[in-house]
């Protein structure tokens, strides 16, 4: 905790070097967190995997032999404040690929990427970013310097309402099941919103106007009673944190009780502890969880969780886990790039097309096996589904199906 409080403005993640190195024996890497922010909650978890494995890599000889330097900075959500610090990483000669956080600045700055030739690998998920050729017209912008591990928002959320089909055929559900999308009006939340209304139509639901929910914290009572009149049976949670907690409250509260489908930051044990007392809480999950007995990754796993814990007892969220992924795909990009013309953000780009159904090396079990191409940046459509509950403050998480998704043409991008 201590290190999180002092994290708050920047901390600078790379080893000390010597003045005498060569430059190409270091490269640089930005890394924009949220530890302060709105999704703060959630963000510093993901952080401290990406800044563990950064150091860990660092440690054991680093992209063979070239060492990454590196800083990690608090943005607190602020999208100029992440534009800003962009600028100023990309006025370094050095810097060949950053690590990211969030959807309205890593959308913000698509084209600055593509521009200056810098693979971003975001922890948002917005399908908006998995076209990188901009063939689809409902595509904002081509998008081919960014990356990301996991299924899109809207492909996990096509997944969740795929399962939420079933579900209600299987308990016994009569006419159209009722689906409402619930969060701020804001890039992240809505960046699933119309795709997958339009596929929760497609598979014959009922499909009701967006509620909106600040992401700050609330009284919701009324928004609920909102989704009470409307019959909702399954809400989907764009939001995390404390917003989704005060929701899931306030909804309680006035006996509406629909069955939540909340997006992969708003699933975890830390969300399902904090609201208290709940049931039929369904997520989406692309890693292993750090309690998952008998994964050979999950060794890595420690041993990288051990730069900042060196008691290797902290209790880490599989957003931590997708942080170590990100960075360990980008790792193995890197090296790929050094051995095919050097570490350079184009470079690492074709490192990124040069497996299929790729794992990073130490990480079996872990990450999900992923695949880039030039044409589609959408590395995974299979998606883990879990129902979570919690009672009395203690938590349970088991895993229901898992749904792989077609890679339809007219879901690229978006």
């Amino acid at each position: 905790m201590k290190r999180l409080i002092a994290a708050t403005a920047m901390v600078a993640t790379g080893l000390s070097f010597s003045a005498a190195q060569a430059d190409d024996d270091m490269v640089f890497v930005g890394h924009l967190m949220d530890i302060t922010g709105a999704t703060g909650f959630i963000g510093k978890f993901y952080a401290d995997g990406v800044r563990d494995a950064l150091s860990y890599i660092n440690t054991h000889g680093g992209i063979d032999g070239t060492v990454l330097d590196s800083e990690s900075v608090d943005y607190a959500y602020k999208v100029p404040q992440a534009i800003a610090n962009y600028k100023k990483w990309r006025s370094r000669n050095d810097m060949v690929a950053m690590q990211g956080w969030g959807t309205g600045d890593t959308e913000a700055l698509i084209s600055f990427v593509a521009k200056d030739e810098v693979p971003v690998y975001s922890a948002s998920y917005s399908g908006h970013l998995t076209d990188p050729t901009g063939k689809n017209p409902k595509t904002a912008k081509p998008a081919p310097y960014n990356f990301f591990y996991g299924a899109s928002y809207s492909d996990a959320c096509r997944a969740l309402v795929q399962w939420a089909a079933e579900d209600w055929k299987q308990s016994g559900g009569s006419g159209k099941p009722v689906f409402s999308h619930i969060g701020d009006n804001h890039p992240y939340p809505n960046a699933p919103k119309e795709a997958c209304a339009e596929y929760a139509t497609e598979l014959g639901f009922e499909v009701t106007a967006p509620v909106v929910v600040s992401m700050k914290p609330g009284d919701f009572k009324a928004q609920c009673l909102t989704l009470k009149e409307a019959g909702t049976n399954y809400g989907y949670l764009g939001n995390l944190g404390p917003s989704v907690v005060s929701l899931v409250k306030s909804c309680d509260t006035v006996g509406a009780t629909p069955k939540w489908l909340a997006n992969i930051w708003a699933g975890d044990y830390e969300t399902l502890k904090t609201i208290g007392e709940v049931e039929n809480y369904i997520f989406p999950a692309m890693t292993s969880f750090w309690t998952d007995e008998g994964v050979p990754g999950m060794d890595l796993v420690r041993e990288i969780s051990k730069m900042s814990d060196s008691s290797g007892e902290e209790f880490r969220t599989h957003h931590y886990i997708r942080g170590i992924c990100s960075a360990y795909y980008m790792k193995e990009a890197m090296e790929w790039a050094k051995n095919n013309g050097g570490i350079t953000g184009a470079n690492i780009k074709a490192g990124m097309y040069a497996r299929q159904n790729w794992v990073p090396a130490g990480l079996e079990g872990v990450c999900m096996e992923a695949t880039w191409t030039a044409e589609d940046h959408r590395g995974i459509n299979t998606v883990n589904i879990y129902n979570g509950s919690a009672k009395g403050g203690e938590a349970t998480v088991e895993k229901v199906t898992t749904v792989t998704l077609p890679r339809r043409d007219d879901w690229l991008g978006y």
